[in-house]
């Protein structure tokens, strides 16, 4: 009855797996490039012509599903995360983040598995974050004029620092690039208190409803 809708489910099924696997190759690729400063200009050629590779196969992705889309601007508000690993290649791991629902345990709608996969994804989207971040930054401010971020340890406590809102002062960006990333991981930091605050919240009016049931 529903073609093209049938069509993208398809192709989505077929390519998920595939495409979080290249996120993964993607990140380590991306991280040994940041990292290595002494790496050959030869494997640097190779990873990076690898990263390019994965930038066409996700371009090519979100562009198909698209295309099959029977509401295009529904789509493109209901797929962020998509249109972001594209638009911004350091943040293609969170595709791992929309796999969890393919999980049998997380397809349920119960209140305690719904809570597990909102710990989760909010554990693993710190971690990627951070880690995502620093790359980023890493990349964007060694060896610019003035930069205090100049190895990939001052930019994992620089991230910790300000997405908890501490600010120690001790490291700061200094590029245009930099900054921006600062901004998005200070949105992102109040996020994540957020999603743990409103977690924890549900739990303790689920604990205290069962309280009083029982009673």
């Amino acid at each position: 009855m529903n073609e093209p809708h049938d069509r993208r489910a398809s192709w989505e099924a077929s390519t998920g797996t595939p495409l979080v696997s290249l996120s993964l190759v993607f990140i380590v690729c991306y991280s040994v490039v940041v990292i290595d400063t002494g790496l050959e200009p030869a494997a640097s050629a190779v990873l990076n012509i690898v990263i390019a590779v994965i930038w066409v196969a996700f371009a090519t992705d979100y562009v198909v599903r698209l295309a099959l889309a029977t509401h295009k601007l529904a789509f493109v508000r209901s797929a962020p995360l998509d249109l972001l690993s594209v638009a911004v290649p350091v943040f293609r791991p969170f595709l791992l983040l929309t796999r969890l629902k393919d999980v049998p345990y997380f397809r349920r709608h119960s209140g305690s598995s719904v809570r597990l996969r909102l710990v989760i994804q909010a554990t693993l989207f710190v971690v990627l974050f951070v880690y995502s971040i620093s790359l980023a930054e890493l990349s964007a401010e060694r060896g610019a004029p003035g930069a205090t971020i100049d190895s990939f340890g001052d930019a994992i406590w620089w991230a910790c620092v300000t997405m908890t809102t501490v600010g120690y002062g001790d490291y700061v960006p200094v590029t245009l690039l930099g900054r921006v990333l600062a901004v998005i991981l200070m949105f992102g930091g109040v996020a994540i208190v957020g999603v743990s605050t409103a977690t924890i919240v549900s739990y303790l009016n689920e604990r205290i409803g069962r309280q009083r049931t029982s009673r």
